[in-house]
């Protein structure tokens, strides 16, 4: 029993595949068409996916996409006759686009995939609170999804039981927490649906001296989560911007242009709209127990990526446990309505393992060795091959030599984050190496703070009331900035990842090896791209993005690539590639 799930036509398509409840296989689009946030047709997603099950189309029972197409048109239909005429052009623009696509979804998923079988449409908050609860060690669980909007459902607080995802409370469009940090998001000039994550890293860098004026003109929160934002302020609904010129006059600054300076002034906004998520998360999320009674939480949608908020909530809640979707954004829903399919619709029986999860997150392609030595012979790049031992020796000197390493290894991550098999790592012991990756490497801002990875058994010698976090998806405090200077960051805290080495054998025994030549079991990683680039799928792209900026080091597997020995590199590695930004 094949199962195909399905994201697309918005930002961040991606698709996954169940074999018999299961995760076989699952990847964003964009890995694969080299587009950031790529939404078309996850085509090569799927291709991947089914050649990784070793099947073809024909073995597939059911495709499930992740929202209802109609019910979302409808609303952004009433949408814009609610603002005629000033939303003309957003009904020009978005009427060829659902004319033209989105209102063919089955049309277009028989002829991109020749298939003839039967498609299903679970609702959008339905599939990240499946993707979430489906994914999670728990039976049982209260579930809280908060992002922009789907079809015209904003936040929600569902309950999982066995086999079911039930939606027990929704929030309606406009009226998204999600929409109010995006809003925020444009305001400090980044841009919408791609540079959230940036207003969070900014935030540290100022105080939330207007939390109180944005609660008394831009949103009103209930205690049990209700959000109310004054509509006036704001042009999502209209199409044409998130924000507007009221806005601005209340925050008595322009928007912030995305080459702009970044002053104290937007280090304090993204401060205040910080404090006020932080906030929110735990209103709703005690909200949500009260009405579901559980003891476990689960956390989807993009809002759900918000790592500092996770950690300001884990410290505060009266959950026993909580669990986020290491992909909580659109891409990751392609895995909820899967099992949508799996246990809603064929009401399979919950396959629930507490204690033996496998990852959920390295899901995506690998490559053999022969895959690797083809590219670097074609390319007539120079390389040694090295084993385990001597690889981890190597590069635990280069790293304590505050040398940068571009880092390889086994299946891609599925989701938004870099988890130790397309990572760069760098030692976090020099105070200026985050100033120099962000710069001379991801050639991205300055402010950007990277994530620690720690083995996990010395992890509580390094951060602090720290649980297991092998995703990357909450903060913990440390009080060791002096001695890892570079990925802590301005208020005293971290994205740590927690690496056991059951999981990531040589990933484990390299950290092990630096941290015997340094005492420090610690080191920096961040994805494996620079600014505006998808994360590196394959040993090419690796190539690439090594060659295009000053690392030092890369490793394929266990293939050792040094720059130094590779001066005079193809002009093809050595081309620079201009993105777009983030």
């Amino acid at each position: 029993m094949y199962i195909l799930g399905i994201s697309a036509f918005y930002h961040d398509s991606a698709c996954c595949l169940l074999k018999s409840g299961k995760i076989i296989a699952a990847a964003q689009e964009e890995r694969f068409t080299r587009k950031k946030h790529d939404p078309s047709f996850p085509q090569r997603a799927v291709e991947f996916c089914l050649k990784e099950a070793g099947i073809d189309v024909s073995a597939i029972s059911l495709v499930v996409f992740y929202e209802k197409p109609f019910l979302k048109f409808d609303r952004i239909i009433n949408s814009i006759q609610a603002n005629a005429p000033f939303a003309f052009d957003f009904f020009r623009k978005s009427i060829k686009a659902w004319t033209k696509t989105k209102l063919w979804i089955p049309a277009i998923i028989k002829k991109e995939l020749q298939y003839s079988g039967k498609i299903l449409f679970s609702e959008h908050h339905e599939s990240h609170a499946a993707a979430t609860f489906f994914t999670s060690p728990f039976s049982e669980s209260a579930i809280v999804t908060i992002d922009g909007v789907g079809e015209k459902t904003c936040t929600t607080i569902a309950l999982g039981k066995g086999n079911q995802v039930t939606i027990l409370k929704e929030q309606h469009y406009p009226h998204s927490f999600g929409l109010l940090y995006s809003a925020f998001t444009q305001y400090c000039g980044f841009k919408v649906n791609s540079g959230e994550y940036k207003l969070m890293g900014l935030a540290p860098y100022g105080k939330p001296i207007y939390k109180e004026l944005i609660l008394e003109h831009f949103v009103s929160i209930s205690d049990q989560g209700e959000v109310r934002l004054d509509l006036k302020y704001f042009s999502f609904d209209k199409g044409k911007s998130t924000i507007n010129k009221t806005f601005c006059e209340v925050l008595g600054k322009k928007a912030r242009k995305p080459d702009g300076e970044m002053t104290s002034f937007y280090c304090d906004i993204a401060s205040s709209i910080q404090s006020i998520t932080e906030d929110f998360l735990k209103i709703i999320t005690s909200y949500s127990q009260k009405v579901t009674g559980m003891k476990n939480l689960c956390l989807s949608g993009g809002v759900a990526l918000n790592c500092k908020a996770n950690g300001e909530l884990i410290k505060n809640t009266n959950y026993e446990d909580i669990w986020v979707q290491p992909a909580s954004g659109d891409g990751g829903a392609a895995v909820g309505a899967a099992f949508i399919g799996y246990y809603h619709y064929l009401k399979n029986e919950r396959q629930y393992v507490a204690n033996d999860l496998p990852s959920q997150a390295y899901l995506g392609v690998g490559y053999t060795d022969d895959d690797i030595i083809a590219v670097l012979q074609k390319y007539d790049i120079e390389y040694t091959i090295q084993d385990d031992d001597q690889l981890c020796d190597n590069v635990s000197t280069a790293l304590q030599n505050k040398k940068i390493i571009g880092w390889f290894q086994g299946k891609m991550e599925f989701g938004p984050r870099a988890l130790g098999n397309r990572s760069i790592l760098a030692s976090p012991l020099f105070e200026d190496m985050k100033k120099h990756v962000n710069m001379s490497i991801k050639k991205r801002e300055g402010f950007r703070p990277f994530a620690p990875i720690v083995l996990a058994e010395k992890a509580q010698d390094w951060f602090s009331n720290i649980i297991p976090s092998k995703y990357m998806l909450f903060t913990f405090s440390s009080d060791k900035k002096k001695e890892i200077p570079s990925c802590i960051h301005e208020d005293g805290t971290a994205r740590v990842q927690t690496l056991n080495k059951k999981e990531h054998p040589l990933l484990h025994q390299l950290i092990s090896s630096f941290d015997q030549k340094t005492s420090c079991p610690v080191l920096i990683n961040t994805s494996f791209n620079v600014r505006g680039e998808p994360i590196v799928a394959s040993p090419l792209d690796a190539l690439k993005c090594f060659f295009q900026t000053e690392m030092d080091v890369l490793v394929l597997g266990n293939y050792l690539i040094e720059k130094g020995n590779n001066m005079n590199a193809n002009a093809i590695l050595t081309k620079q590639i201009h993105y777009e930004l983030d």
